[in-house]
């Protein structure tokens, strides 16, 4: 290649930028539906969380496949009551989703997050799936177990 010479790089086309987050939420859609055909309610019918076989106490995500199947049948209550934590953060993901789509069809740059290290993220909702499992896992927080 000669000096001097410049590669180009194709800027991604709107397509590709969506292909990610539309795939996601398909896939999402797709889990919801049959989430909602098949009854997570009864026994086994979706198998068994190994963390509750192994220790014999619920998971941070013990009770998520119920409460999806009472979203898709309108029972907010009954969700709520079978994973509180996961109902609570379906808002921030869907927020998420929504502002990936958002980017992906402008194609704004990623936000700056200088000062924001994803650590600190990750750290703050490890600490509060694990403060959710010890409670639901304690008789003081046994309304919060599936």
């Amino acid at each position: 290649m000669a000096s001097g010479t410049q590669l180009s790089v194709a800027e991604p086309t709107r397509f590709d930028r969506l292909r990610g987050p539309l795939l996601t939420g398909a896939l999402a859609v797709g889990l919801v539906l049959a989430l909602h055909l098949r009854d997570p309610h009864s026994s086994g019918s979706w198998g068994f969380c190994p963390w509750l076989v192994l220790t014999g106490h619920s998971c941070p995500g013990c009770g998520s496949l119920r409460a999806i199947n009472d979203l898709t049948n309108g029972d907010v209550v009954g969700a709520l009551s079978s994973n509180l934590l996961f109902v609570a953060m379906l808002p921030v993901l869907a927020f998420w989703w929504v502002r990936t789509v958002q980017r992906a069809w402008s194609g704004a740059p990623p936000p700056d997050r200088s000062g924001r290290h994803p650590a600190v993220w990750i750290a703050l909702a490890a600490v509060v799936m694990v403060a959710f499992t010890v409670l639901r896992n304690l008789p003081a927080g046994s309304w919060l177990a599936p």
